[in-house]
């Protein structure tokens, strides 16, 4: 860091903040619902894999960022790169299965609220979570194999701070129509049907908040939504601008913007929503404190 050092300091202190920030608040979101009694619900045990896999997310690319910013080398082997990739691919698809379990459960236990404890019971939502798992990372090991496919011309220097399918493609040099066919099926299948089935549940949820007559049941249902209305709008909001923006002039350092907002800001970000915005974590979080004092 000693070519522009200020600027260079300052950046690299800022993504260590970031890290840092979202390395603590989800430890202590993970180690708050495991901890207390009250948190003991699929809602709850949800939100819990999902600080899980920020944990991950920001730990797999955040470490090699500032590797980049310190020694200003963005060289990579193809293995290294490989096996980012996978482990990347593996917790967004996770991330998006999660996204939309913890939809299914709102919608759930907000239109069929009598039957939320029949369905949602513990051993379904073990299954759920295992199955998200499960698919986030069988369904990373197809793409990195097809991935693995790709030809390059010798090239390991990268413009992004992380390898990803977008930047394999750009990087490649051979025939990439099967490898972008691939991409397509997958942001289809993996992005776009789970994205339907959340609109689908919460236009569902809404429907049905705004027929309850209570003012206190309203302001109730909705303030267990928001939360998780919010954290989607960020994922899906900095996934689409990152893979769905036309290429550009400009496009390699919007790429970089928002996979730096996708890869670290919105991890950390996350567990200060769901913390923030609801109450009984707020309760949960000052009674373990308050334990600790005594």
């Amino acid at each position: 860091m000693s070519k522009n050092g200020g600027p260079l300091f300052l950046l690299f202190t800022t993504f260590l903040l970031l890290y840092l920030i979202s390395l603590i608040w989800n430890m202590v979101i993970f180690a708050v619902i495991f901890l207390d009694g009250h948190l003991q619900k699929p809602m709850y045990f949800f939100l819990c894999n999902l600080s899980s896999v920020d944990i991950l997310y920001v730990s797999i690319a955040v470490p090699k960022l500032l590797d980049i910013i310190k020694t200003g080398n963005n060289k990579v082997s193809f293995i290294a790169c490989y096996t980012q990739m996978y482990c990347f691919t593996s917790l967004a698809c996770t991330e998006i299965c999660l996204l939309t379990t913890m939809s299914y459960d709102r919608y759930i236990a907000i239109c069929r609220p009598l039957h939320y404890t029949l369905i949602m019971h513990k051993r379904m939502c073990n299954l759920l979570v295992v199955g998200c798992w499960a698919f986030g990372f069988s369904n990373s090991l197809f793409v990195t194999i097809f991935a693995s496919r790709l030809s390059f011309c010798g090239s390991t220097n990268l413009n992004q701070f992380f390898c990803d399918m977008k930047t394999l493609t750009k990087i490649s040099c051979g025939d990439k129509k099967e490898f972008q066919a691939m991409i397509f099926i997958e942001s289809l299948l993996v992005g776009f049907c789970p994205f339907v089935l959340i609109l689908m549940s919460y236009t569902k949820i809404i429907s049905n908040i705004l027929k309850m007559k209570s003012v206190g049941q309203r302001k109730k249902a909705f303030s267990t939504c928001t939360s998780h209305i919010t954290v989607l709008l960020l994922f899906y909001g900095t996934l689409l601008c990152r893979y769905m923006i036309p290429p550009s002039e400009n496009s390699e350092q919007l790429d970089q913007v928002f996979s730096v907002f996708y890869l670290a800001v919105t991890p950390t970000l996350n567990p200060l929503i769901y913390s923030l915005r609801n109450k009984d974590i707020n309760i949960a979080i000052l009674n373990i404190l308050l334990m600790s004092k005594n």
